[in-house]
């Protein structure tokens, strides 16, 4: 006999969460049903970012610095950034430097003393953030062009100290506060265009995803450009014909986890549960134990002498 030739087995949502109700006893029956199986299954895949790197959902990316600024928003999916460099001259075929540039926490980052000093990018803060837009009272005091970078607010008290304000359509950056009016503003944040903005209009607080470089970049070696590889979060679960955001080789993981995640929730399964909880946690281990790094690590230790 010969074989298929084929290797292209899959899972849609529907055929997925009907092996998960199979292996708890019970049958995908309502539409209620595939309802709360998504809603688990999105809930599963969360857990998964919350246990560990997941390596298919590691990308590549970058942030175009611009001189005089320090603060800049990162793509909302993002769980957190793995490796970061500062590149100069990006793209050139014979001249192009990656240099590494150091994490640091926001407490080091809030204890340099003047943190628009210019030079070279060493260091950045990740600021892991909800991507939620909070609405506020505040209102804009005097209208604006689209180039202002001060701008007047009628309470800055509402507002963090730095960070991102969203009027009308444009999100907007600051690196201070004086008084009621935020200074060192930068325009067209997050893909949004910068505008003029006429006085009494909202102010929103919007809680973005962001890296604070220091120093901030200055125009010697610019352009910089700010190279990343993040973890992102894996897309949601779909309309019940779409195949999930994981390779084949997690399917079983995923079916068990979904079968775990259902079975707290009918009557029918309470006998499995214990069952059911040790073949997930049997098949993670499984799916995470390959789904890793298989390159050989290097230590080097640093020495330091003391004259």
């Amino acid at each position: 006999m010969s074989t298929s030739g084929t290797t292209a087995f899959n899972l849609d949502l529907s055929n997925l969460v009907e092996e998960a109700f199979e292996r708890c006893g019970s049958q995908l029956r309502s539409g209620y049903d595939l309802k709360t199986a998504r809603r688990s299954l999105n809930l599963l895949t969360i857990e998964w970012a919350n246990r560990g790197i997941n390596l298919w959902t590691i990308e590549q990316g970058q942030v175009n610095l611009v001189t005089g600024q320090s603060l800049y928003p990162i793509d909302s999916d993002t769980i957190d950034l793995l490796d970061t460099v500062v590149r100069q001259n990006n793209g050139s075929s014979s001249n192009q430097i990656d240099i590494n540039i150091s994490r640091i926490s926001e407490s080091t980052y809030s204890t340099i003393p003047n943190k628009l000093t210019t030079g070279r990018p060493i260091q950045v803060w990740i600021n892991r953030q909800t991507s939620q837009i909070n609405a506020t009272s505040v209102v804009l005091s005097t209208s604006i062009s689209s180039t202002a970078t001060s701008i007047t607010v009628s309470d800055a008290t509402q507002l963090a100290s730095g960070g991102f304000i969203k009027i009308g359509t444009e999100t907007i950056g600051y690196a201070n506060i004086v008084g009621n009016t935020l200074t060192n503003c930068y325009r067209g944040q997050n893909g949004t265009v910068a505008a003029s903005h006429t006085a009494g209009d909202a102010v929103s607080i919007q809680n973005l995803n962001s890296i604070n470089v220091w120093p901030t970049p200055d125009a010697g070696g610019a352009p910089y450009t700010f190279i990343y590889w993040r973890m992102r979060r894996l897309q949601d679960a779909g309309n019940g014909t779409t195949e999930q955001d994981i390779p084949f080789r997690l399917l079983p993981c995923m079916v068990a986890g979904l079968a775990f995640y259902i079975g707290q929730k009918i009557p029918e399964a309470q006998p499995r549960l214990q069952f059911l909880k040790s073949e997930y946690e049997e098949q993670w281990l499984m799916a995470s134990t390959e789904d890793r790094e298989k390159a050989s690590v290097r230590f080097v230790p640093r020495t330091l002498f003391y004259a």
